[in-house]
Formats: structure tokens, sequence, C-alpha cells
């Protein structure tokens, strides 16, 4: 949980001393504690007041000012919305009021949450976190056309795991706002939950969870697919996709696609990273290759493409072995394939990766070609990385 919010701008409410002229007794009554800050007794002053006139604009004006004062931010909205049916007298202030608590709420919101990422415990996390999407949701009632109060609660609720709560803001979140970042969020949380309930199958063979699972997976794919159109060049949103097909069993509907978008457009560098991607799963590791060496063609510095290359060739290499080993075959051919990899491997590592399964990799790639000093660096970096 590595993200932190900004502040937005305050907005100053001014509510200054409260006229007195030509009020009732309640009215008059109920202006004087709020100038004196007393107001539980200008709220029952006020509550007296609807009792006696149900249709006075300025009583259901001042309750709804009160009980956003209180926190209560539910209840100053109702008494705003009775007021602005009697008469849109204080329709401006009513405006003013409600954007100075989207403001405090939503910056009580952030405050929360970047607490949540200096939290060292998870339960001191949790704590703030849930005090942050309760804010975020106070400020999505005052304003709720405010597209940066939905992708911030969503946030929140996927920094507390509740990957489900977060569907609905970030759906409202791609209808207001529809940039590629809320298709990949949302598309990201149906393809986990997809994953979630496919690991429970796996674990329990409960028919219902493949189910809940196929279902999620086709959501992430109508979402992204929708994306894709709009933004064809986003990298997120075309790797979400592919992952979505393939955990959906749709590789070769997938690949199709990928492949269209390669002939459609050769040098888009993000279509042939993920249609590789594709071929390596598939283990069409010559084809892999092409797609992956085309994409760092494109861009030398795709670290992606790059290490995927290494990871094809290395595969390649392995399959090749193997292959001889189960035909009686001495060979020696698979290790071309692992020569190949190693400028690509190499060059991931030198950007400060440290995967202590990929030195594990390397090690096994230098033992295979006589490199034994480095192979026992590497395995020695794998160690200290566990």
């Amino acid at each position: 949980m590595k993200k932190v919010f900004l502040l937005v701008s305050m907005v100053t409410m001014l509510f200054g001393i409260l006229a007195f002229q030509c009020s009732s007794t309640e009215l008059t009554s109920a202006k004087l504690y709020i100038n004196q800050s007393l107001y539980d007794k200008a709220e029952e002053s006020l509550l007296k007041e609807i009792e006696k006139n149900p249709s006075s604009d300025e009583a259901l004006y001042l309750l709804g000012w009160l009980n956003g004062e209180k926190g209560n931010i539910e209840g100053m909205l109702d008494y705003f919305n009775k007021s602005i049916k009697v008469s849109k007298k204080y329709q401006d202030e009513i405006k003013q009021s409600r954007t100075y608590h989207w403001a405090t709420s939503f910056n009580k919101g952030v405050a929360f949450y970047n607490r949540a990422t200096k939290a060292t415990e998870r339960d001191s996390t949790n704590k703030y976190l849930v005090f942050a999407s309760k804010q975020f949701e106070n400020a999505i009632i005052c304003e709720p056309d405010s597209s940066i109060s939905y992708e911030n609660l969503a946030y929140a609720y996927i920094s507390m795991r509740e990957n489900k709560k977060a569907i609905n803001p970030l759906s409202t979140l791609v209808d207001l706002k529809g940039d590629a970042n809320s298709y990949a969020m949302l598309g990201e949380v149906y393809l986990n939950e997809g994953i979630s309930f496919t690991n429970k199958f796996n674990e329990g063979n409960n028919i219902q969870d493949s189910v809940e699972a196929q279902g999620y997976y086709e959501k992430a794919i109508s979402l992204l697919e929708k994306g894709r159109k709009q933004y064809p060049d986003d990298a997120n949103i075309l790797l979400l996709l592919s992952n979505s097909y393939i955990n959906a069993n749709k590789v070769e509907v997938a690949m199709d696609a990928f492949k269209a978008g390669v002939e459609k457009d050769p040098e888009n560098k993000y279509y042939r990273y993920n249609y590789g991607v594709l071929l390596l799963n598939a283990e069409q590791f010559t084809e892999a290759a092409i797609q992956f060496n085309k994409a760092v063609e494109i861009d030398p510095e795709y670290i992606n493409a790059v290490y995927n290359l290494g990871v094809t060739y290395f595969r390649w290499g392995v399959k090749m072995r193997d292959q001889a080993e189960e035909q009686g075959i001495e060979s020696k051919e698979y290790k071309d394939k692992l020569q190949l990899a190693l400028p690509y491997l190499e060059k991931y590592l030198a950007t400060g990766e440290e995967d202590a399964n990929l030195w594990d990799l390397m090690g096994k790639i230098y033992a295979n070609l006589g490199m034994t000093e480095k192979s026992e660096e590497a395995f020695k970096k794998a160690d200290l990385l566990r």
C-alpha cells in the first residue's frame, strides 16, 4: 500500500453573525445559540420551530447546517433537501455548505489513509482505512459527481482487501471519468476476484466457485475490451485483458485478438508484448521469441519484454533438454537457448530487481553453461534474498 493521497484545496465557509430580523422566538433563540456555538440548544429550538411551522425554509436550512457541523452528513443533506423543496432562498448557502463539507470530508479521508500507509501493524492500518473510507463516503454524499472521491474510496477498500466493496465506486468512476486508469483498476478487481474463486474451487472442488470465477473473468474481459477500444496503447489494460483471457481458458480467443492487433499496428510494442505472453504460456516458443524480439527492437528499454524474451529462451532450452532426455538422445543444443537467455535476464537484473527465484534460475543457467563462479555467486545471492 504505497499510494499516498494529496489534499484538495480547502473551501472556506463563512457563516458569520446571523441576522435576527422578523424571526419567531424559536428562530431567534436558535440563531443566538448558534452564534454562541451552543449547537444542541440551537437544534432544540429549531426542532420546536419545525413542529410549529413545518415549511420554515430557514429552520430547515439551519438544521442542515447544524448537522453538518456535528459531522452528520446524511442528516445535513436531508434537511437541506427539505429546505430546497420549500423554497430556493438558501440554495447558494446550501451549495457552499456541500462544497465545504465535501472538501473537509475528503481531506480527513486523505489524512486517515496516509496515516494507514505509515502504520506498522495491520490492525492499526485497517483502523485508519475504515476511518478513511467513511470520510470518502461522506465526500461522495456531498458531491456525487466528484470522481476523485470514488477513486480514493476504491483505493481505501482495495487496501483493506475488500475488493468487492471497491466494485461499486470503481463502476461509478468508469461512468464519470472513463480514463484508462479507472478501466484498469476495475478490470484488475474483477480479475483478482475471479482468481480468488478459482483458488477456492481448486481447494474444495465446489462447482459454484468455478461458476463465480468464470463470471468475474467475463466481466473483466467485457470491461477491458471496452477500455482497449478507447485506449488501445495502454499497457495495463492490455496486460490485464490478456491475463483475463488466460484465466478464463480463452487463450485462443485472446491470441486471435492480439494477433489481429499486431497485424493492424505492427509497431505497437504493447500488442507485440501481450501476444508474446500468450504464445509463451502456450509454449509456442518460436513465435513468442519473434514477438518479444520485435517489442525490444521497437523499445530496447521495454524491460518487461526484455525479461520475457529471456524467460522464453530459458524455457525453450529446458523443453529441448527434457525432450532429448525422454528420447535418450545426448544433445547440447539446449545450451544455445540458455546462452541466448543470459543477456536479457542479466539486463533485467541490472535494473536492481531483487528476486530470489530469478537469481536461483540464473545460478542454474550459469551452471549448465559451465560458468561455475558466476553460478555460485547467483545461488548465494538467491539465499541472501530468501
